[in-house]
């Protein structure tokens, strides 16, 4: 039987975002042939039996849908400011980045996520 770690690639580039009870990951991971893919972890903290456990949803993102997939975040996130909330300021969220293991930390919201 093959070994389960097989499936579990080490993360090329990680990027984390902490959102109360929630933190989500960016994980740039290779294939076996070197080829690149972008797995979104969402881990939720929940308490069971006086314990906390953590439930985790994750999305892989493969490179000819890279743009798509951003194209339309971006869609969806303006929507929400420019149609559904117009008179709602979202500069209260605006926020120094927090430390993260990646060197782009300067990046305002959503360039990290944009592949050219």
């Amino acid at each position: 039987m093959e070994n389960n770690k097989d499936y579990e690639r080490d993360e090329i580039f990680t990027k984390r975002v902490k959102a109360g009870k929630r933190t989500y990951f960016f994980d740039v991971k290779a294939t076996r042939s070197n080829d690149y893919y972008l797995t979104i972890t969402e881990s939720k903290r929940k308490i069971k039996d006086d314990n906390f456990i953590y439930e985790k949803h994750k999305i892989f993102l493969y490179k000819e849908d890279f743009a798509k997939f951003v194209e339309a975040l971006q869609d969806a996130v303006d929507h929400v400011k420019n149609d559904l909330m117009a008179d709602f300021d979202f500069s209260q969220f605006d926020t120094e980045p927090e430390p993260s293991e990646s060197n782009n930390d300067n990046n305002k919201f959503g360039e990290d996520l944009k592949w050219d």
